[in-house]
């Protein structure tokens, strides 16, 4: 598993991810809406920690700097 998310696309899912774990704990997102966007929010935290992204694969992206 090769990394192909640059430090900025993972900083962003961070931030994402953080502002649904606000809005959830916060009850201003609720319901069905609150769980597909915790659910994502999951994916995007796992995704910036490994640094790799299975969607770019598919879609033959990388948000690396090449070396």
């Amino acid at each position: 598993m090769r990394s192909n998310m640059g430090t900025p696309d993972r900083v962003i899912r961070i931030l994402l991810a953080a502002l649904v774990v606000l809005l959830i704990a916060s009850r201003t997102l609720t319901g069905t809406l609150a769980i597909v966007l915790g659910i994502l929010a999951a994916i995007f935290l796992v995704t910036s920690a490994v640094g790799f992204c299975p969607l770019y694969v598919l879609l033959r992206l990388s948000t690396r700097k090449r070396s």
